[in-house]
């Protein structure tokens, strides 16, 4: 696997359970399922916030990345 393309998250097995089961209900896998899930966070935070979900998105990567440096 790619490890510039594709990450690794540990999550608590009762969380894993539900994720399963939203990822049956509409006929995602998990990793399409945590996508869509981050997606909406950002696209709900850049409302909340409002400011365009592009720009939302931007500020908060320039910030990770000044972090690990």
């Amino acid at each position: 696997m790619d490890i510039n393309k594709w990450k690794s998250v540990a999550v608590k097995k009762d969380t894993h359970t539900l994720l399963t089961a939203l990822c049956n209900e509409k006929e995602r896998n998990p990793a399409r399922m945590i996508s869509k899930l981050v997606k909406d966070y950002a696209e709900f935070q850049a409302k909340k916030k409002n400011i365009s979900v592009d720009k939302y998105i931007s500020t908060l990567l320039k910030k990770n990345a000044s972090k690990q440096r």
